[in-house]
């Protein structure tokens, strides 16, 4: 049967008289299969020519469309030591509800009226601040009585100057007048001794002329001398003068530099006060830190430091809380060659995981299960599995998305493009080749405008 000879076994023998050989070898079946495989290929050709939505997959998780809605953990931002427990997991809390209660671990705060001593502190400093005001008042008034008290002894001493002055000039006037009046004497002295020679003048009257030029002599040498001692009155004058000035800048500037070392220490005084309200408002806001309290309304999700004394760094995470109210987003991620092709407002098919759905990626009106979505934002770095992310929203105008989906339960998601024919996507895919570069019809409006 194998036909190895030559001799053909068939040619010899009649095997059609078999029921096994005319089953195989009888042409009746091979009518209907033929009209089968026609059939079969008019379907698949017209098939062929059928409308094809081009899309592009992706693989994400429920997430939230706004991050103060996505869960989140409660930080403690001051180290502590856990005291009480006002909530357990899974209870619901509001806005500014006590969650835990904490105690301090450092000892620099261990002190109960740390907060009231502080303030007792600011009380003691804010009257030495107003201790140096009213000092630098009263040295600032010193100095000013002092400028006034040299004003007035300078104008004393500059009165005293004058009238030295004119003393000066009075005695240099009379010493004039006993110069003039010693050449009068010593004229007259000389004619009456002439006439005296000339027997015309007894000698009587030549000594009363020698008697009064004498007079008139020492009247000259007084007079000098009261000359000399104005001009030395009018020299201690001008010094009395400048040792006022001395005397009083230096006064008046020993008041000024007290003044200035008030004012220093009044500002170094305000100084150490506002640090103390510094300090003071610190430790208010501490104690206020000593609950920790509910940032929105939420639920309880996780204590992840738990029992009571357990002591924590601040920044650690003390209890996950997830908002109660939130918008509902699917966060997807497509590759780097189809980023392109996702525009934002562009429409989304989403099936979210545990909810049935019959699926047909190029007939989305055929597809059974999902939900429609729109794109709201693409981000514009690329994620650390080389990937961008999507985030897609409700579509307003398709079914709402079901109740039962939570938070970070996952998601499957269809970007529907441009509707081509089978037999093209079934050639690109064939061949590797990306979906057509599709613009939304709006995007393609607004580019001829701009043109």
């Amino acid at each position: 049967m194998l036909n190895i000879s030559n001799n053909k076994l068939n040619k010899t023998v009649d095997i059609l008289g078999y029921k096994a050989s005319q089953k195989v070898f009888g042409k009746e079946h091979y009518k209907y299969f033929n009209r089968f495989l026609l059939a079969f290929t008019i379907i698949v050709f017209i098939i062929l020519f059928f409308p094809w939505t081009q899309n592009i997959s992706g693989n994400g998780f429920v997430t939230t469309l706004t991050p103060d809605q996505r869960p989140q953990t409660i930080q403690s931002p001051i180290p502590g030591r856990i005291e009480q427990w006002y909530v357990r997991e899974g209870d619901y809390v509001k806005k500014g509800d006590t969650i835990l209660r904490i105690s301090e671990v450092k000892n620099e705060y261990f002190d109960p009226n740390l907060v009231e001593r502080t303030g007792q502190q600011i009380k003691a400093k804010s009257m030495a601040v107003t201790s140096y005001e009213e000092k630098v008042k009263a040295l600032g008034n010193q100095a000013n009585a002092l400028i006034q008290e040299r004003a007035l002894k300078l104008k004393q001493a500059n009165n005293k100057l004058l009238q030295s002055g004119f003393k000066v000039k009075s005695d240099s006037i009379d010493l004039e007048a006993a110069k003039t009046n010693i050449a009068i004497a010593e004229r007259q002295y000389n004619r009456i001794v002439q006439l005296e020679k000339e027997g015309l003048k007894s000698l009587t009257d030549v000594e009363t002329k020698r008697l009064k030029l004498q007079e008139t002599q020492a009247k000259l040498i007084s007079q000098e001398n009261k000359l000399l001692a104005s001009k030395n009155e009018v020299i201690n004058a001008q010094i009395e003068l400048g040792r006022i000035q001395a005397a009083y800048a230096e006064k008046i500037s020993k008041s000024q530099s007290d003044r200035f070392t008030a004012q220093s220490s009044q500002f170094d005084a305000e100084a150490q006060v506002t640090k103390l309200e510094n300090q003071y408002t610190n430790y208010e806001i501490r104690n206020d830190l000593y609950y920790i309290k509910a940032p929105q309304n939420g639920y309880i999700n996780k204590a992840i430091q738990s029992g009571l004394g357990e002591t924590f760094k601040e920044g650690d995470q003390l209890v996950g809380i997830m908002p109660s109210e939130y918008d509902m987003a699917v966060e997807t991620f497509v590759k780097p060659i189809d980023l392109p092709l996702v525009h934002i407002g562009e429409e989304v098919r989403v099936q979210f995981d545990g909810w049935p759905a019959i699926i047909f990626s190029g007939w989305p009106n055929a597809s059974y299960g999902t939900y429609g979505g729109k794109v709201v934002a693409i981000e514009t770095f690329i994620s650390a599995n080389g990937k961008y992310r999507v985030l897609i929203s409700p579509d307003p105008n398709d079914h709402d998305w079901p109740d039962g989906v939570r938070v970070g339960s996952g998601a499957n998601t269809i970007a529907l493009l441009e509707d081509v024919p089978i037999w093209f996507e079934l050639w690109r895919q064939l061949n590797g080749f990306p979906p057509n570069y599709y613009q939304p019809e709006d995007k393609v409006a607004t580019t001829k405008k701009k043109k």
